[in-house]
C-alpha cells in the first residue's frame, strides 16, 4: 500500500505540475494526501505530536499562497537578489521590445503551443487585383528586364524599367489607394518583390526598398496630414523616389549609437526666420541613395535651450529632406557585391530644416527609435524573407532542368547521388522556406508585428540563400562559374553577402537579438519580471514581481515535469490538431517545443545579464527556436495547399532533418552550458534515453531529387510564382525548352544510349551518330528528329559564354602618364 500512496503521490505531483495549479491547491493537495497516508500507513488519522510533521509542507503551502505572507517571507529576498541578476533593459531595447508583437512565437517559448495560434493564421491568398498585378505588370516588367545589362554593362536598371516600374506603382504598393498608392496586401508585396527578384535581384532590391522601411511607411503611420499630402501620392507614383538613411560609420548593427546630431535652433528658411533643426549628419550603405529625391534621416535631436519643452537631450527623431535642399551631399555610389542596385552615402554639415520637415511634427520628436522598430518589424518580415525564398525556388527551378538535360558518363546528372544529395537540399528549403515566407507575411496583414519572428526569419533565410546557391553552382560547375549574358545564376550568387549583411548582419541577428530579444518578448513571465525589477517604486515592483514569479515558479514546474514526461514516451500523449499523416509530426514538435521552453527558461535564469555575451549559447538557442518555427510553418503549408500526398514525402524529410539539427544544438548547448549541475539535469530531462534523431535518409532524398528532374505539377508548386519562360532565346527560358525537348526524345534516347554502350555507335565531330543509328535501324527517322531538336536545345542550354579579349572592358581608361599607347 505504501509503495501504491507512493505512485498516487507522484501521478498527482506530475498532475499538478502540468496544469500549473496554484499554490493553494498544491497546499490542499499535500494535506489530503498526509491524512490519507496517516490512515493507511500510520494506522489511523493523527494531527498532533509527531503525526503533525507529515502536514507541515502543505501548510506551508496554503501560508505562502496568501500574497501578503509570501511577499514578506519569500518574494521579498529573491526580489532583491533577482534585480541584481537579471538583466537590464536599455531605453532602446525596450523601445524595440514595445515595437514588436507576440503570437505564434509565445507558443514555442511556452513549450505548450495553441495549435489554433498557427493554423488560424490566413492561407496566402491574393485578392483578385492583386493576382492580376502579378499577372500583368510584374510579368511584364520581368520580361523587360535583361539582367547582363543592367549589372555589367550600365550598374543600373534601364530607363524604360525604371519608369515602367514608377509609372505601374511598384514603388507605392504599401501606400493606401486613399493616398495614390496600390494598398497592397503584406503577401501581395512578398510575392511580387519575390516575382522582380528572381528576374534581377537589383530590380527585386530597388523595388523592395521603397516597400520596406523607408518614407513611404513612415508617413503612412505617422506623418501629418500636410506631409501626406505633399509626399505619398508623389511617392506612389515615382515622382519622388525615397530612401532612408539609417546606418553611419559609427553606427551599424549598433544603430542606436549613431553620431548624426540635430539641435533645435532659430534659422532662415525661405526668406524667413523659423524654429527648426540645423543637422549634421554622415551615414553610407544607403540603398536607393545616390538616385533619390526624398532623404528619411535619423538623428539624435538635443534641445539645449528647451524650446521644444521636451528637456535637452530629445531623442532619436526622423525628417524628411529634398536631396536638393541646400547642404546634402548626395549621389555617389558603393558597389556592394557588384550589383547594380542604387547604394551609396550621405552627409550634410550645418544643415537648417524647419520642424514641419520632422516625420510626424514635433509630437514625434525623440520618438524616432521605436518608429523605426514598429516598421523593421513588419518590413524585415516582407523583404528579405522574400528575396532569400525566391532565390532558392529559381535555383530549384534551372537547378532541376539542368540535372535533367545535363549528361556525363551517358546519364544525367542529376541521376547521380552526388548531384542528387545537393539537389534534394534545393528542394526540401525551396518547400520549407515559401512556407515560412507565406505564413510571417500573413500574420502581417492581420496586424501583428512579429518583431522576433522577422528577425529569425531573416537570418536564417539569407544563410539558406547563401548555402543553396552554393549547391546550386556545385552542380553547374564550369556552366555557373562563367559570368555571362546567359548566366541565369551568377548574379544572385554574387549578391549574396548583401542580403546576409543588410538589415541586421545576420551574425548579430542570430547570436544577440534572436533569443536573447526573443526571451524577453515571448516568454510568458520574464519581461514582467524584469519590468518589475526596473520598477523605481519598490512596492508596486514587489507586487508586479510577487506575482511574475508564482507564475515563473508553476511554469518551470510544468517544464520539468512536461519535458520528462513527453521525453519518456517519445510525445506519444502530446498534443496535435490533426487526426491524419501529419498527427505525428504535430506530436513531436510539441514535445520538442516543450523541451526549448524547459532548456530556453533555465538559459535565460541561470546566465541572467550575461546572456548578452553568452552569445555562441544564445545562437544555438535562436537555432533551436527557428527550426521549431520551420518545422511549424511547413506542416502548416501542407494543409494550406490542400494536404497534397505527393508532397508528403518532402514535409516528412524537412521534419527529420528540424529534428536532427535540433538535437545536435541542444546537445552543444548541454555541452558548452556554464553550470553543471544544470547542464546535467537538463541533459536527463531532455534526453533521458540519448539523442537518437537522424536527418533525412539517403534513399528519400534521392527520390526527392529524382521527382524534380522532369515537368510536373510538383516542381511547379515547388517553384510557384517565378517568372518561367519557354523561350528558347530567354536565358531560364532555354533551360525549360530544353527539358520539353529532352523529355519528348526520353525513348529514343534509351534506344541510343543503349546503342553506345554496346559499341554499336561513336559520338564524335566528324560523325553524325544519330545518322548512323538511323541507318542502323536502332532509331526511327521521326525519333532521329526528336533527338536532333533535344541535341540542339541541350547545346543551347549548356553553352557558355565567352568573349573577345577587350570586350569585358565597359569603359574606356583615360591614357594615363606612363602608358604605353600602340599607334593605330
Amino acid at each position: 500500500m505504501a509503495f501504491i500512496l507512493m505512485l498516487a503521490g507522484l501521478a498527482a505531483f506530475f498532475a499538478l505540475a502540468l496544469i500549473e495549479a496554484r499554490l493553494v491547491v498544491w497546499g490542499l493537495v499535500a494535506i489530503g494526501f498526509a491524512a490519507i497516508w496517516q490512515v493507511i500507513v500510520g494506522g489511523g488519522f493523527n494531527p498532533s505530536g509527531l503525526g503533525l510533521f507529515v502536514y507541515i509542507p502543505g501548510i506551508l503551502m496554503l501560508l505562502l499562497s496568501v500574497p501578503l505572507i509570501r511577499r514578506l517571507v519569500l518574494t521579498a529576498p529573491i526580489y532583491g537578489a533577482v534585480k541584481k541578476i537579471l538583466p537590464r533593459v536599455s531605453s532602446t531595447e525596450q523601445e524595440a521590445l514595445d515595437a514588436g508583437t507576440v503570437g505564434w512565437d509565445a507558443q514555442l517559448f511556452s513549450g505548450k503551443p495553441d495549435w489554433s495560434q498557427l493554423l488560424d493564421i490566413r492561407k496566402p491568398v491574393l485578392t483578385a487585383e492583386e493576382q492580376a498585378f502579378m499577372d500583368g505588370p510584374a510579368e511584364e516588367v520581368c520580361g523587360m528586364i535583361d539582367d547582363w545589362d543592367t549589372r555589367h554593362n550600365r550598374a543600373d536598371m534601364p530607363d524604360a524599367v525604371w519608369t515602367y516600374l514608377k509609372e505601374n506603382r511598384f514603388l507605392g504598393m504599401l501606400i493606401s489607394k486613399e493616398h495614390g498608392g496600390l494598398g497592397f496586401s503584406a503577401q501581395a508585396q512578398s510575392m511580387i518583390v519575390s516575382k522582380v527578384a528572381c528576374r534581377s535581384i537589383a530590380a527585386g532590391i530597388s523595388v523592395m526598398v521603397p516597400n520596406s522601411l523607408g518614407p513611404g511607411e513612415l508617413l503612412e503611420k505617422y506623418g501629418t496630414d500636410a506631409q501626406k499630402d505633399k509626399y505619398l501620392e508623389r511617392l506612389a507614383t515615382g515622382k519622388e523616389v525615397p530612401c532612408f538613411a539609417l546606418t553611419g560609420p559609427h553606427a551599424g548593427s549598433d544603430a542606436a549609437g549613431m553620431r548624426d546630431a540635430g539641435v533645435v535652433c532659430y534659422g532662415e528658411h525661405e526668406g524667413k526666420e523659423v524654429l527648426g533643426v540645423k543637422l549634421n549628419w554622415d551615414k553610407r550603405y544607403i540603398t536607393l541613395g545616390p538616385v533619390a529625391t526624398l532623404l528619411g534621416l535619423a538623428f539624435n535631436l538635443y534641445d539645449p535651450e528647451n524650446l521644444l519643452g521636451k528637456g535637452t537631450d530629445v531623442g532619436i527623431t526622423l525628417a524628411l529632406i529634398p536631396t536638393k535642399h541646400e547642404g546634402v551631399n548626395i549621389g555617389r555610389r558603393h558597389y556592394p557585391s557588384r550589383s547594380a542596385f542604387m547604394n551609396g552615402p550621405n552627409s550634410g554639415k550645418d544643415v537648417f530644416i524647419p520642424l514641419d520637415w520632422i516625420i510626424g511634427g514635433t509630437d514625434y520628436c525623440g520618438q524616432g527609435w521605436r518608429m523605426l522598430m514598429e516598421c523593421l518589424s513588419t518590413g524585415r518580415a516582407i523583404s528579405l524573407p522574400a528575396i532569400g525564398t525566391v532565390s532558392i525556388k529559381q535555383a530549384l527551378r534551372v537547378t532541376s532542368a539542368y540535372a535533367r538535360i545535363r549528361r556525363q558518363f551517358s546519364i544525367p546528372v542529376g541521376m547521380m547521388e552526388g548531384v542528387a544529395e545537393p539537389l534534394s537540399r534545393i528542394v526540401k528549403d525551396a518547400y520549407m522556406f515559401e512556407g515560412s515566407r507565406a505564413a510571417t507575411a500573413a500574420m502581417v496583414d492581420e496586424g501583428q508585428k512579429p518583431s522576433v519572428i522577422s528577425a529569425l526569419l531573416k537570418y536564417r533565410t539569407t544563410q539558406a540563400m547563401r548555402d543553396r546557391l552554393d549547391d546550386a553552382m556545385d552542380i553547374h560547375g564550369g556552366r555557373a562559374v562563367c559570368d555571362g549574358p546567359s548566366n541565369y545564376l551568377f548574379s544572385a550568387y554574387q549578391a549574396v553577402p548583401v542580403a546576409i549583411t543588410v538589415e541586421g548582419a545576420n551574425i548579430l541577428t542570430r547570436t544577440l537579438i534572436t533569443f536573447a530579444q526573443g526571451a524577453l518578448r515571448a516568454h510568458p513571465f520574464l519581461y514582467s519580471e524584469i519590468s518589475a525589477a526596473q520598477n523605481e517604486n519598490k512596492s508596486e515592483g514587489l507586487k508586479a514581481f510577487d506575482k511574475a514569479f508564482a507564475g515563473h515558479t508553476a511554469f518551470m514546474l510544468r517544464n520539468i515535469t512536461g519535458s520528462l514526461f513527453h521525453n519518456i514516451t517519445f510525445g506519444a500523449f502530446a498534443s496535435s490538431p490533426s487526426t491524419g499523416p501529419l498527427k505525428t509530426h504535430y506530436q513531436q514538435l510539441h514535445r520538442y517545443a516543450q523541451s526549448f521552453a524547459l532548456v530556453g527558461d533555465w538559459t535565460v535564469v541561470v546566465l541572467g545579464g550575461d546572456i548578452k555575451r553568452k552569445q555562441m549559447l544564445s545562437g544555438r538557442m535562436a537555432d533551436i527556436l527557428s527550426d521549431l518555427y520551420l518545422w511549424s510553418t511547413t506542416l502548416k503549408r501542407y494543409e494550406d495547399d490542400g494536404s497534397i500526398a505527393e508532397d508528403l514525402p518532402i514535409v516528412e524529410a524537412i521534419v527529420a532533418d528540424r529534428k536532427a539539427a535540433i538535437e545536435k544544438n541542444f546537445l552543444d548547448v548541454f555541452a558548452n552550458f556554464p553550470n553543471g549541475l544544470m547542464r546535467f539535469v537538463m541533459r536527463r530531462l531532455v534526453f533521458p534515453f540519448g539523442a537518437h534523431a537522424t536527418a533525412s535518409p539517403d534513399r528519400v532524398n534521392y527520390k526527392l531529387a529524382k521527382a524534380v528532374l522532369k515537368h510536373s505539377d510538383q516542381r511547379d508548386r515547388l517553384t510557384r510564382d517565378l517568372y518561367v519562360s519557354f523561350d528558347p532565346e530567354d536565358r531560364t527560358g532555354v533551360l525549360e525548352d530544353a527539358l520539353i525537348k529532352v523529355e519528348e526524345a526520353a525513348d529514343a534516347e534509351k534506344k541510343f544510349i543503349r546503342a553506345l554502350k554496346k559499341g554499336m555507335l561513336n559520338r564524335r565531330l566528324d560523325r553524325d551518330a544519330i545518322e548512323d543509328a538511323v541507318d542502323q535501324n536502332i532509331i526511327s527517322h521521326n525519333e532521329a528528329g526528336l533527338l536532333r531538336a533535344a541535341d540542339e536545345a541541350t547545346d543551347n542550354a549548356i553553352r557558355v559564354d565567352d568573349f573577345a579579349p577587350d570586350e569585358l572592358a565597359k569603359i574606356a581608361r583615360k591614357p594615363q602618364k606612363g602608358d604605353h599607347i600602340a599607334a593605330e
